[in-house]
């Protein structure tokens, strides 16, 4: 019962937030023309009575009630429905943002690697349209229990012994609750394969997998997985259907059967004298218009218990994100400035549901002002210490200090307000040029001449030459008016956005040029390496490139080799050749091969 009234919390505060206007009408509207409904069965008996009887003002009264409640009541209704079927948009839009907000909030990026997590995610997604409606429905049932109730006085006007008709609905209630609780599991079974199955309809319809798609000929192959993958999804959810369908329909026959001895019981009572035609009329419009409220009542608790359970899994991402702000307690602010570094202490790290760690015992001095870079083999942990740096992962053991103060104890928000970052996997912001590079500082995404000039950082200047209208150019085919770039001027793109900040205190490269050839490479880092050093001059910035040419890093302050989850070798690329380790024989065979080319 508890978690039906959180639901319904819940339910009414999205309506509530959508549009209280709409809400307080539709909720005043509905209950105006609810009321009205159980009349009706009065006006008849008094229009039969006053038939039988010839009492021409009775009939007058009691026809001019029938047609002015009609109208009322019909036109009351269809208003409150057109007045709350505006909010379901509003909701949908609504829910979608809070997904958004919930999905966002987390200062790390754990959740988003975690299956459990994606699992809810697609169950709330699925449940969405519902969700949406079944905010709406929040006010329709306040209007039930008034309908109920003056039904359950005109009953017993004929009757006492027809109050028992409400009663034998308690069955269809028990039962339709059981019945939604098998559907809701049958949901939850198959989350995973209706994730695949998505995923599935997503690549045979991306432009990024195409080209792979029909070099490889899978076309077929998707479309069989997918029909597989929706078979079985089908195939559950028919089970549960039959044994929700079942139950239901047992609790409507035991209501049948009572609705049926109720009407038996006033045609009885009619034969022997004891209740007039007026009476029969009465008994047969209420108790037909109870059966159907019943029945609304049936479904609406059916709707709660379906949407309780829907909102178990929202619910779990609200916990989930309040548990993940309440863990990230920093509350300190990051220096102004770098006047020692970053340290690393003793720091290790395993990804969540796996059990070998990818990172173990590094400690690491990064001085303040310094150009370091990170090289090693696929999988040494690479990209696992630039995550850990820009703070979307916590340490598994260990700390890690911004001059002296733990990472943990700073505000994660406030601390990537001073990391600009570019990455391999970068994102293709399909919007004006302008806005693709602006986002990277949110507060100048409108200045034309600083988005011009982190074009220029990033060497993308003649990325901005192709564009015909400019920074106003839309970009992505998606789009009648779109511009589409090639893979490399997507990049540049994307190192501009992360050069929007002019003094960050970190600069993370993660492997930012992957798909430009070696030679643009250099040229571009050997200009990246000039614009930290000013930065380092300005505000002690480290900046941390990752690169798997060995070419590009000889010209940072600071190399660090990974391997196997540790920090190899460490010094300058001179040093480092002089040691005749690990990155001597990964540069010397790389340029052997270079120049086998």
């Amino acid at each position: 019962m508890r978690d039906r009234i959180d639901a319904l919390k819940l339910l009414a505060g999205l309506a509530w937030q959508a549009d209280r206007r709409r809400v307080l009408a539709g909720i005043a509207l509905t209950l105006l023309g609810s009321a009205l409904v159980p009349l009706f069965g009065l006006w008849m008996k008094l229009l039969a009575d006053g038939a039988s009887d010839g009492d021409r003002t009775k009939v007058v009264l009691a026809a001019a009630a029938l047609g002015a409640g009609w109208l009322l009541g019909s036109g009351a209704g269809n208003l409150s429905w057109w007045t709350l079927g505006g909010l379901i948009e509003r909701i949908g839009l609504l829910f979608n943002e809070r997904l958004i907000e919930l999905t966002t909030a987390p200062p790390g990026i754990e959740h988003l690697e975690r299956s459990d997590y994606h699992d809810r995610i697609a169950l709330v997604q699925d449940a969405e349209s519902d969700i949406a409606a079944h905010a709406m429905y929040v006010g329709a049932g306040l209007t039930y229990p008034p309908q109920l109730a003056i039904s359950a006085v005109l009953l017993a006007s004929v009757s006492p012994l027809l109050l028992l008709l409400p009663v034998v609905a308690i069955p269809s209630f028990l039962l339709a609750s059981a019945a939604e609780r098998i559907d809701e599991r049958s949901r939850e079974r198959t989350a995973v394969d209706k994730r695949r199955a998505d995923h599935v309809y997503e690549l045979a319809t991306s432009i990024e997998a195409a080209k792979e798609i029909r070099i490889a000929g899978l076309g077929r192959e998707l479309v069989a997985r997918h029909r597989r993958l929706s078979d079985d999804v089908r195939r559950e959810r028919v089970r549960a259907s039959l044994k929700s369908g079942a139950l239901m329909s047992i609790g409507f026959a035991l209501f049948a059967l009572g609705y049926v001895g109720a009407l038996a019981l006033v045609a009885w009572r009619a034969t022997h004298g004891d209740a007039s035609v007026g009476d029969v009329l009465l008994a047969l419009t209420v108790a037909g218009q109870l059966n159907e409220q019943i029945g609304a009542n049936v479904w609406w608790l059916t709707r709660v218990s379906s949407v309780t359970e829907m909102l178990k899994n929202y619910r779990w991402l609200i916990d989930y994100a309040e548990a993940a702000r309440r863990a990230a307690r920093g509350r300190s602010a990051p220096p102004e400035r770098l006047e020692r570094g970053i340290d690393l202490e003793g720091v290790a790290f395993r990804y969540p549901g796996t059990e070998t760690p990818v990172l173990r015992d590094v400690d690491l001095h990064l001085p303040a002002g310094s150009t370091v870079a990170i090289v090693g083999e696929n999988g040494a942990g690479k990209t696992t210490l630039v995550k850990l740096l820009c703070r979307f992962y916590e340490p598994t053991s260990g700390r890690i200090r911004i001059d002296g103060v733990d990472l943990a104890e700073i505000d994660p928000e406030r601390w990537r307000r001073h990391v600009s970052g570019a990455f391999q996997d970068f994102v293709r912001f399909e919007l004006l040029a302008r806005e693709t590079v602006g986002v990277g500082e949110l507060t100048r995404i409108e200045d034309e001449p600083t988005v011009g000039a982190a074009l220029e950082r990033a060497s993308a200047g003649d990325v901005l030459a192709t564009l015909p209208r400019g920074l106003a150019t839309q970009l992505g085919t998606a789009y009648a008016d779109g511009h589409e770039l090639s893979g490399g001027q997507w990049q540049k793109l994307a190192v501009a956005r992360g050069m929007m900040r002019e003094a960050p205190l970190l600069l993370v490269l993660d492997e930012p040029t992957a798909n430009l050839d070696a030679h643009t490479e250099h040229v571009l880092f050997e200009r990246y390496a000039h614009g930290a050093q000013r930065v380092g001059a300005a505000a002690g910035a480290i900046t941390v490139l990752v690169s798997h040419r060995f070419s590009t890093v000889r010209m940072a302050d600071l190399i660090l080799v990974i391997a196997d989850g540790r920090i190899h070798e460490r010094g300058s690329h001179a040093e480092l050749l002089a040691l005749g380790g690990l990155y001597h024989d990964l540069f010397h065979l790389q340029a052997d091969a270079y120049r086998a080319e």
